[in-house]
Order: C-alpha cells, then structure tokens, then sequence
C-alpha cells in the first residue's frame, strides 16, 4: 500500500523566459503608427525622465553610454560620506539662497523712469475697443483653441432610434416593457435573433421573450406590432420574407404582385427562376421582372443605416519612393513624439545629496526610458528591413501594377532580414506603406503560389482576380462551372483544380453558377 510522504527532487530544464524589455519590443513591433504614438504619450505622462523635442535625439551609442552608466555599480557609502536629513535640507535651502543671491546680483537694475502722469490711464483697454478682433495683432492669441472633435455628435444607433420613437408612442406600460424587450434583442441587421451558447444567432420565438422579460404573451404580440411599425421599415422582423412584406405594406403594395411573390416565391427570386414564377402566379414574365425590380429596392437589412461601423482612419507607416531608379524606404514619423533623456534628471542622479529612495526612483525611471528608445529604434529598423526585402522581390509590382504581384511567404523574407518569422508577422501586421501603384497593407504583399506558366509561381491573389474577371465579363444566360474556369486557367498556364476554383469562388462571395443563371 503506498504511502502519502513529502519527498525533495531536483531537476534541470532548459525553458525561454521573455524579459521586460524584450516583451515591450514584441508591443511595440505590433503597433502601427497611431498606435505608436498614443503609446508614447502614455510614456510621456507616466515616466517623467522622458521629454519631448527635437533639440537632442539621442543616439544608439548615446543610449548604450547611458544604460552602462546606470548599470555600473555604485560606492559603499562610508560615515563621512553619510548626510544627515536635517543637514541635507538645510544645505539644498542654502544652495537655492546663494542661487537666488547671485541671480539677483547679476540682473542689472533698471533705472526708475520719471512719473508719468498718464500712467494710471488704462489705454490698453481704449485700444481693444476701438479695434475689433481682424486688427490685433496674432501674435496675441495664444490661447489653446479646443478640438473639432469635441463638436462632433455621437452616431446615432438603431436602439438610439427606436428608444426615441417607443418615447412618442401612446401604449399600454405593460405593452411598453415588452417593446423595450423586444429592441433589446434585435441584430445589427434590425431582425428578432437572439444569441446562443455558441455566440450564433438563433431564431427567438415570443414565447421567450415573454418568459425571459416576464411578460404576458399577448402584451409581446402587441409589442411586435408597434415595432414592427417602427422607422425603419422592415425592422423587427424575425426573417428576410417578412422583413420585405413590412415594407411592402408601408408602401401600400400589400396587394399587389411583388407581394405576393414574396410571400410565395422568395426562393425562386434567389434562384432567378423567373418562368417558374410567372407560370404559377399566371402573369407574363414582363410583369414577373417589374416585380422583381421592386422587390430588388428593398432594403434587406434595415437595421444597418443606424449600425454603421466608423471608417478606419489610415495613415501610412512607411513611403516606399523612387530616387535615381531605385526604389527606398521612408518611414513616416510626422506627428510622432520624439523623446529624449531629460538633463535635470540626469544631473539629478550626478548629485550626492539627494534621497537614496528618490535617486532609486530616478534611476528605475531612466532605464525604463533607455530600453523603450531602444524598442523604438529597433522597430524602425525592423519595418525598415523588411520593407526593403519586400522592394526586392515587387519591383515589377512597384512599376507596372497588381498583375506583377508575385508570391511571397513570411518565411522566406525572415531567413533573409535574418529574424524569426513571427517577427516579420508581427512588423507588417496593421501597418500600411504607401507605393506609387497606392497604399497597400503590408500584408497583401505576402500570397501563397500556384503552378503558373512555364513552371513559375503565380500569386493567389492573381488567380482570384481572373477568376473574377471571367465571371463579371461571362454571358447571364451561360454562366462558367468551375471546371470552365480551371481549364480557361489552364490555358494561360496555370494550373489549379476545379475544388479550388470553387474555394476561390466561395471566398469572393461569387453565388454558384446555378444562382447567376439568368432565365429567360
């Protein structure tokens, strides 16, 4: 029978332990250039060592100097050497008392200017008034004007909405609670979903939503309908055939033929089986295609108007330029801080009167700085490499355009650059370059290969774009399978599978061939 019993062992292993410095360096690598620059004015507040301005920029030589400096060890205090705190104070107030004794003899006097009996006149204030604000001088206004983005409204969205119309609206309070129940489980779209475990929308029945909200089931019913009659048309519904009924109905074409072809025949609309439509409603395909166009109108996703993502603002890391044929890399650094070392603090850990305690502070403080000017520097040199392999292999993409994009993988610009490749992953990842053909993620230079012609790679982004252009430039009524377009490839000398053609395909958004087919 084995016993419990507490026994000590030893082992050896061998496992990476990131240092702080080194994980601040994998942050900044990942930052783009307005993420750069918010981080480095949270530096600016948090490590009073670091100064902005252009005066000194400090150099990586400047910075080893430094850092060895702060690491060499310091002397053993001895008694003489030992001040004591009331001795320490006093001779800080003595020196800032000879400091100000000095200033003070130094400053030449002026002479008293004789009395002037206009002297107490303010005339100053005579001057703004006669003078409006266009005359003065602007030297003047040196007040900081607040920024535009503080005038700006905030974006209005659906449940903003549809809050302020159940505000004007006259029903029950019962009625009421159950409507801000029913707003509250609307998608971005504006239909009745809710989310599961998963986090997949899943149809919600009124049912649940009486139980979940503890309310009575013809109190949600009611809700419904006052919803349902809400701006935007269409909002609320619990699937795209009702969602284009209820606009159908506020456009008074409740009884009409696209009507009808909604609540009957959707599903032939999205198989474009026009005939099949026209035989069973015994209407000619004329009348068929009017419906059609009205139904098309819609909007299938009311809720989205008021859901509208923000645009990204974009601003380019790096400018790739042609200078005497040849193309470089400039990085972008307008409106980046650009830190240095503060010289008060530097003389500060120079004096031997100061508090052991602050003096450990200051000197925490500046190697935190000296390591974050280093992580910066060597990011730049990083993106800058990187770039430069990138200019190597898409120089025909640089001259001629998207259709010389040639495949890349992040592997083989690490092995040249001479880094790991998660590093080359996390210096192009968000950040942008502008090029004379236009301003392309960093990423999109990176592409798997497929067989092109005469045995050479061709980009995958290529392929797509032909696959694309075959489709958009094909006939409606004879749209190309996919084993068409793989031999319409194969003929240019690439080859590629009908399965993949399909994937291609899927991952444009292109519907199959069977739904582009235009039936006349």
């Amino acid at each position: 029978m084995a016993f419990l019993e507490t026994k000590l062992s030893l082992r050896v292993q061998q496992k990476q332990v990131l240092t702080p410095g080194l994980v601040q360096m994998v942050s900044l690598l990942t930052l783009n250039k307005l993420e750069l620059t918010e981080m480095i004015q949270q530096e600016l507040v948090q490590n009073p060592v670091l100064e902005e301005g252009t005066e000194i920029v400090e150099s990586p030589q400047e910075l080893s100097e430094a850092e060895a400096k702060l690491d060499a060890s310091e002397p053993a205090p001895t008694e003489a050497a030992e001040v004591d705190d009331a001795d320490r104070q006093y001779a800080e107030v003595s020196d800032r008392e000879v400091t100000v004794e000095h200033t003070v003899d130094t400053v030449p006097v002026e002479a008293e200017a004789p009395d002037d009996p206009y002297a107490d006149l303010d005339l100053q204030s005579f001057d703004n008034y006669l003078n409006d604000g266009a005359s003065r001088p602007r030297e003047t206004e040196v007040f900081e004007k607040p920024s535009f983005e503080n005038f700006l409204a905030k974006a209005q969205t659906l449940t903003d909405h549809l809050e302020w119309q159940l505000g004007l609206a006259t029903v029950d309070e019962a009625v009421r609670n159950a409507c801000h129940s029913i707003i509250g489980n609307l998608n971005e779209d504006g239909y009745l979903l809710a989310v599961d475990e998963n986090g997949r929308e899943a149809p919600i029945t009124l049912e649940e939503i009486a139980e979940s909200g503890e309310h009575q089931l013809d109190d949600v019913v009611k809700a419904l309908e006052v919803v349902q009659r809400f701006d935007p048309p269409g909002v609320a519904a619990r699937e795209l055939r009702e969602c284009l009924m209820i606009q159908l109905i506020v456009l008074e074409e409740d009884d009409t033929i696209p009507f009808e072809v909604v609540r009957d025949h959707l599903h032939k609309v999205q198989n474009k089986q026009f005939k099949e439509i026209a035989k069973a409603i015994s209407q000619s395909l004329e009348i068929v295609m009017d419906a059609v166009e009205i139904i098309k109108a819609l909007d299938p996703r009311p809720g989205q108007k008021y859901n509208r993502t923000q645009p990204r603002l974009i601003e380019p890391d790096v400018f790739i330029v042609k200078s005497s044929g040849e193309y470089g890399v400039v990085t972008n650094e307008d409106e980046v801080p650009q830190l240095r070392l503060s010289p008060t603090y530097r003389h500060m850990l120079e004096r031997d009167s100061i508090n052991k305690d602050v003096k450990n502070y200051v000197k925490d403080c500046f190697k935190s700085a000296v390591q974050l000017l280093k992580n910066i520097e060597q990011r730049k040199h990083i993106i800058v490499k990187v770039c430069e392999a990138i200019i190597r292999r898409q120089t025909d993409f640089l001259d001629r355009g998207i259709d010389q994009l040639k495949p890349m993988m992040i592997k083989d610009v690490a092995e040249e650059v001479g880094v790991h490749p998660s590093t080359v992953s996390r210096a192009v990842a968000n950040k942008f370059a502008h090029t004379p053909q236009g301003v392309f993620e960093l990423r999109y230079f990176f592409s798997e290969a497929v067989n092109g012609p005469m045995g050479d790679g061709t980009s995958l982004l290529i392929v797509k774009r032909k696959v694309k252009k075959y489709i958009e430039t094909e006939d409606p009524r004879s749209p190309l399978t996919d084993e068409k377009l793989a031999l319409m490839l194969k003929d240019e000398g690439i080859c590629v599978t009908r399965r993949s053609i399909t994937k291609y395909r899927e991952d444009l958004k292109i519907p199959s061939t069977h739904q582009r087919r235009v039936r006349s």
